[in-house]
C-alpha cells in the first residue's frame, strides 16, 4: 500500500512521530505541495493525506488508484467529496481533537482584552512603575468576566467547552445553534435566536462551520446591532466574518475589539484591512496547533486509516 502524506508540515514540523504510519506501507511526506504538483505526487497512492491542498474532480480522476483520502482537519471542504464517493473513495476527518485547545485561545482573547497583560507588562519594561508616585496603575480600565455575557454562535463540542468555561467565570452564556443540544449540566446558558445573542452579549465567539448559511454571517448589519463595547471573536472559519466590514466597525467604533485566528484568506495578503487597526488582535490560526492537540490528531488519523484497512471505517465524511 502506497501512502502520501501532500501536507506533512503544518501538522508536524518535526516534534511528532510518522513512525506508525511507516509501518503500514510505503510512507511519503512532502511538507506542502502546491497545486501543481499533487497529481505528481500522488498520482500512484492509494491513500493520500492531505490538510489543506484542495482535491478537485479533475485532481481526483488523474488517481487512478486512490481508494482513501485522509483528512489531517475536522473540515472537509477541500475535498470533492460527492466526486470521491462516485468514484468509491472513502473520506474521512478528525473530528472533535481540538475542542480544549481552541476554547483555551478563545478566554486567552478574552482576558487579554479585560487585563491587558502585555500592554501593562510592556509599561513596567519601560520604566512606568519606578517612576510612579504609587504603589500601582493601569494604563488602561480594567473589567472582570463576573456577571458578564457572552454569546456563542454555534454550540458543538467547542462551542459547549467555551461555554462551560464561561460558566466557571460566573459568566451568562446566549447560545445560538440551528439545532439547540441538550444544555445538560449548564446553569448560565440559555438558547436564544441569533439577534439576540449579537446585540445582547459583551463577548461574540463564532464557533460555526462554514456553509453557504454561515458565509459573512458576522456582516455590516450584525455588527450594527452588537454592543459598542462589545468584543467579537472568531476561532472558527475566516469567511463567517466580513472582513471589511469588521475593518469599518472597529474604525468608526461600533464594536470595542476583534480578536481572530482565521481569515478569509490564509495566508493573508500584506494589505489586509484588518493589520492596521490597534483594536484588533490577529493570530495565524494557531488554536489547533499545541503540541498535545497534535498529538492526538495524528492518533485520529492513524486510528482512522487503520479502521478502513481493516473494514470498520470510521469518521467518514462522503457516506
Amino acid at each position: 500500500m502506497k501512502i502520501v502524506n501532500l501536507d506533512g508540515c503544518t501538522t508536524n514540523p518535526g516534534d511528532q512521530s510518522w513512525e506508525k504510519f511507516e509501518k503500514l506501507g510505503e510512507f511519503t511526506v512532502y511538507d506542502r505541495t502546491s497545486p501543481d504538483l499533487i497529481i505528481e505526487r500522488a498520482k500512484d497512492a492509494d491513500v493520500l493525506i492531505i490538510n489543506k491542498t484542495v482535491i478537485t474532480k479533475e485532481i481526483l480522476e488523474n488517481l487512478p488508484k486512490l481508494k482513501y483520502i485522509g483528512l489531517q482537519s475536522t473540515g472537509y471542504n477541500v475535498v470533492d467529496c460527492k466526486t470521491a464517493k462516485e468514484k468509491g473513495i472513502t473520506v474521512c476527518n478528525i473530528p472533535s481533537y481540538s475542542t480544549n485547545a481552541v476554547a483555551q485561545l478563545v478566554f486567552a482573547f478574552i482576558l487579554q482584552t479585560t487585563n491587558q497583560v502585555a500592554l501593562h507588562s510592556d509599561s513596567v519594561k519601560n520604566g512606568d512603575w519606578s517612576k510612579c508616585p504609587d504603589f500601582c496603575y493601569w494604563k488602561t480600565p480594567l473589567s472582570e468576566l463576573d456577571g458578564k455575557t457572552i454569546g456563542i454562535i454555534g454550540f458543538g463540542s467547542i462551542g459547549r467547552r467555551v461555554a462551560e468555561i464561561a460558566e466557571a467565570f460566573n459568566m451568562n452564556v446566549l447560545a445560538y445553534s440551528l439545532r439547540p443540544k441538550d444544555l445538560n449540566g449548564l446553569k448560565k446558558t440559555s438558547f436564544v435566536d441569533f439577534d439576540t445573542v449579537i446585540s445582547q452579549s459583551d463577548f461574540v465567539s463564532c464557533h460555526c462551520p462554514l456553509t453557504p448559511e454561515t458565509n459573512s454571517l458576522i456582516n455590516e448589519e450584525a455588527l450594527k446591532k452588537m454592543k459598542k463595547s462589545a468584543v467579537l471573536i472568531n476561532t472558527s472559519r475566516g469567511p463567517v466574518v466580513d472582513e471589511a466590514a469588521l475593518a469599518k466597525a472597529l474604525k468608526e467604533g461600533e464594536i470595542a475589539f476583534a480578536c481572530l485566528d482565521v481569515l478569509e484568506q490564509e495566508p493573508p495578503k500584506a494589505d489586509n484591512p484588518l493589520f492596521n487597526i490597534e483594536n484588533c488582535i490577529i493570530t495565524p490560526h494557531i488554536a489547533w496547533a499545541a503540541f498535545e492537540t497534535r498529538k492526538r490528531l495524528l492518533d485520529i488519523l492513524y486510528d482512522n486509516l487503520t479502521a478502513y484497512i481493516s473494514g470498520n471505517p470510521q469518521n467518514v465524511v462522503n457516506k
